[in-house]
């Protein structure tokens, strides 16, 4: 009744393997929510975590459904080209949008923007003096 009995055993460990990469990096996600302490370090681990988790579960889910199915199952690749192409898009438009009310309000949490200088720069003299 059950039609993953008919699963071979070596499509189950690589069924299994993919899906405890996936979940184990997408709890890694979660924990780099937890312990970081700004927004701006809290964002980075849980899109890292959606969008490389997300690709092992879906990578896992394409091989059991393929071999399954006696051939290729090809629709998880359309939900790993949506989460890849939006969840990176997603993360820069929420960024924008609260570093701009940071700087707005005045925040202390806001990530400075100063140009940093090279080595060659500063050992260089002022124009016009030699």
């Amino acid at each position: 009744m059950n039609p993953f009995a008919d699963l071979p055993v070596w499509v189950a460990l690589i069924v299994g393997f993919f899906l405890i990469l996936g979940s184990g990096l997408t709890l890694l996600g979660a924990i780099g929510l937890v312990r970081f302490e700004s927004f701006y370090q809290r964002v980075h681990a849980p899109t890292l975590g959606t969008t490389w988790g997300a690709g092992g579960i879906l990578l896992a889910s394409m091989i059991c459904f393929s071999a399954l199915q006696s051939r290729p199952v090809m629709h998880e690749v359309l939900i790993a080209i949506f989460i890849v192409v939006t969840t990176p898009v997603s993360l820069m438009l929420l960024v924008r949008a609260v570093l701009y009310r940071d700087r707005i309000e005045g925040s202390g949490d806001v990530p400075s923007f100063e140009p940093t200088r090279d080595a060659s720069q500063e050992a260089q003299p002022p124009h016009g003096k030699a």
